[in-house]
């Protein structure tokens, strides 16, 4: 079995963000196929870590990053410890992982989650351009990098000229492995908890609400795609609203609540209303990588209304009938796919082939 270290630099467990979600899944499905170590902040919650060792070595401040000192005691962890390989989240370690590899010889993986530059740029970072020179110069030199998308991948081998045997797919993945039967007790389920009369359509939207990206997306289904849906007649739904760190001046989405619009917070298990919801809105336009909510939501038997860039980064030929896609800023043609988008129809089998987590991680395993 595979010795394998992974650095994550930043809290993961709990997960609370999509990125988050990604990367202790990730860890949790890795540790069942190979001997897995994780270093990462001790602001983890590292009992929630089953399928893997962990070591708290990263300082919770931003310090972390510069943390010359990491050199020698990650150098150490790796030669004492026989390991065979090392990932690294994200590319912000880049300086720190050849140092390691300059000293010990190991086999160094660079896992991405984005064009981190491009992400940046698509929400007004003035600094860019100097994450594009170091993200490129990072990635050169991995013996290998995971990709989460496949235009990330295309990306880096067609401009920035990465060779191809050194890139690899690792798509965000789900546990489930078939289309779920349960949908409609679970429908039932969240109608109930938020008086949903049966006959109205469940329209879900889930995120972190701090993150801008989901705030924005957020101010258009309230600004533009609900007062739309309102003005047609005969169209009965609800809009139900997931997620934590919503601004305070929202107060809730209380001035909302006669607008059809539900804001249910932060839940416990996003799942139940992946399986509960008729459509998942996704009117997302900036922001990086594959929105991982898409994913699932697919996965759990959700039909996703999603922008370009909204459905950016995922296999849309596996994806059937759950997926439509709508130009950016053209809300009046995303309402009438809300309206009119047939929903009945079950998720590929294609698409579990490609997205679940084992079907994953055994052709992962052939990189390390």
């Amino acid at each position: 079995m595979k010795k394998v270290l992974a650095i994550a630099p930043y809290p993961y467990l709990p997960y609370f963000s999509g990125g988050q979600k990604f990367i202790a899944q990730f860890y949790h499905n890795l540790g069942k196929e190979t001997d897995l170590t994780v270093i990462s902040t001790e602001g983890n919650d590292f009992s929630l870590a089953t399928s893997y060792k962990t070591i708290p070595l990263l300082k919770r401040s931003f310090s972390r990053y510069y943390d010359r000192s990491l050199i020698k005691k990650i150098a150490a962890i790796v030669s004492e410890g026989g390991f065979d390989t090392v990932i690294w989240e994200h590319p912000y370690y880049a300086w720190l992982a050849y140092r390691v590899r300059k000293r010990t010889g190991i086999k160094t993986l660079i896992h991405t989650h984005n064009i981190e530059y491009q992400r940046f740029k698509s929400t007004g970072r003035w600094w860019w351009p100097i994450l594009k020179w170091y993200e490129k110069s990072c990635l050169k030199k991995a013996d290998g990098i995971f990709f989460i998308t496949p235009e990330d991948k295309s990306f880096a081998i067609n401009t920035w000229k990465i060779e191809p045997t050194r890139c690899f797919d690792v798509p965000f993945g789900v546990e489930i492995e078939k289309y779920p039967e349960n949908r409609l007790q679970y429908r039932n389920q969240i109608a109930g908890k938020h008086n949903i009369p049966v006959e109205e359509k469940i329209l879900l939207f889930n995120g972190l609400l701090n993150y801008k990206p989901n705030r924005d997306a957020l101010k258009v289904i309230l600004e533009n795609i609900n007062p739309l849906l309102i003005k047609k007649e005969g169209f009965k739904y609800k809009i139900v609203i997931c997620g934590k760190g919503l601004p305070d001046e929202m107060n809730n989405l209380k001035s909302y609540a006669d607008k059809n619009i539900i804001y249910a917070g932060f839940v416990d298990d996003i799942t139940i209303y992946f399986k509960a919801a008729d459509i998942m809105l996704n009117p997302v336009q900036s922001g990086g990588g594959v929105k991982t909510k898409m994913v699932e939501a697919i996965a759990f038997g959700a039909t996703v209304i999603a922008t370009k860039t909204g459905a950016a980064g995922i296999e849309k030929s596996v994806c059937g009938k759950k997926l439509t896609i709508v130009d950016d800023n053209d809300w009046e043609t995303f309402v009438n796919r809300i309206m009119y988008t047939e929903t009945k129809e079950a998720t590929p089998a294609e698409f579990y082939s490609l997205y679940n987590w084992d079907q994953i991680i055994k052709k992962l395993k052939l990189s390390l």
